[in-house]
């Protein structure tokens, strides 16, 4: 049956948008015979990445929510194409940071030298994605294990499958119903904005050009950080230029984005609605006074996101390059 074949196989039958998949389910027990110390080497070669860089905390969870939400948790967003086709190269995927790629990359590397053919890419990303958060001050999470890596990765399947700093609330509850998250799901993934920065480009409309009026500053934003980000990102700036999403603990993963968000700190619109919008109101209150509150949504919504278009044998490979698709 192959390294993966050893794994105790279970069949899952999930139900969903009136159809019925039948696959093999994900258990975080997935490895523990074919590779017993899977979590334990990713764990160390993640932190040996943020003791590099803390870029690899934010890179590495924004790279799981943005393959996630495209074709499914398959690292096909990892794919690297010789026509720049691929999913990375799509202009949603330009701004993902390389070292996001590179920790799964390497970890990978780590992986294959324990357990040649065994661990997905896929798996990998999932598992680093737990750790950047608890290495961050997050929750330690259990993570599914199981997936395949996907076969497809195109640019144009991108395209309407990612947030955007603009959106409204009925934007994003649209967006995320698409997989089967609630509002709350969606709430507690957007507090994945307590850590990273964004370029001034994704915002700037907010600080000199509201409702495309000329001069006009977004009222919802605190006068004083408007003016702190009209000084960090004026208007003649530059694609390179950039901010923290969190202007108080920018690397640490905590609650203080909601309480950002109830002071007018949110920086993305499709941040600071979710405090304006009456609908989702309450629920950043609770996330902003009980930071356990956040992470339980928090760990249920990436549950969810892991299991979203899952591979199997049946349709999918363990790449022994997460960059380049097996040959066959």
């Amino acid at each position: 049956m192959g390294a993966r074949g050893s794994n105790l196989i279970a069949i899952l039958v999930l139900i969903a948008a009136g159809s019925v998949i039948v696959g093999e389910a994900l258990s975080p027990q997935y490895y523990w015979q074919s590779c017993p110390r899977v979590q334990e080497i990713v764990r160390d070669e993640v932190r040996k990445k943020i003791n590099e860089t803390v870029v690899t905390i934010p890179a590495t969870l924004r790279m799981f929510f943005h393959d996630a939400l495209v074709t499914g948790s398959d690292a096909s967003v990892i794919i690297a194409s010789p026509n720049n086709d691929a999913e990375k190269d799509s202009s949603d995927n330009l701004s993902l940071a390389g070292d996001g790629f590179d920790t799964v990359i390497r970890a990978k590397k780590a992986v294959e030298a324990a357990c040649p053919g065994v661990v997905s890419c896929a798996d990998i990303l999932a598992m680093a994605t737990r750790d950047v958060v608890a290495l961050s001050g997050g929750p330690n999470y259990t993570v599914e294990l199981g997936r395949y890596d996907g076969m497809v990765s195109q640019s144009g399947l991108v395209d309407g499958n990612l947030p955007l700093p603009s959106f409204n609330l009925d934007d994003l509850i649209s967006m995320f119903a698409k997989h089967n998250l609630d509002m709350v799901d969606m709430i507690a993934l957007s507090g994945a904005h307590t850590v990273g920065f964004s370029h001034c480009t994704r915002f700037t409309n907010r600080l000199y050009n509201y409702n495309g009026q000329s001069g006009q500053i977004d009222p919802t934003l605190d006068s004083k950080y408007a003016n702190q980000l009209q000084g960090a990102c004026p208007t003649n700036v530059g694609p390179t230029i950039a901010v923290n999403m969190d202007p108080f603990t920018p690397i640490t993963f905590d609650n203080v984005y909601y309480t950002n968000l109830v002071n007018g700190f949110g920086l993305f619109s499709s941040d600071a609605v979710l405090f304006t919008d009456t609908r989702s109101r309450s629920t950043v209150q609770q996330f902003a006074a009980n930071q356990s509150a956040f992470f339980d949504a928090f760990v249920s919504a990436m549950g969810k996101l892991g299991r979203l278009d899952v591979k199997t044998s049946a349709n999918g490979e363990i790449r022994r390059d997460c960059t380049t698709f097996n040959q066959h």
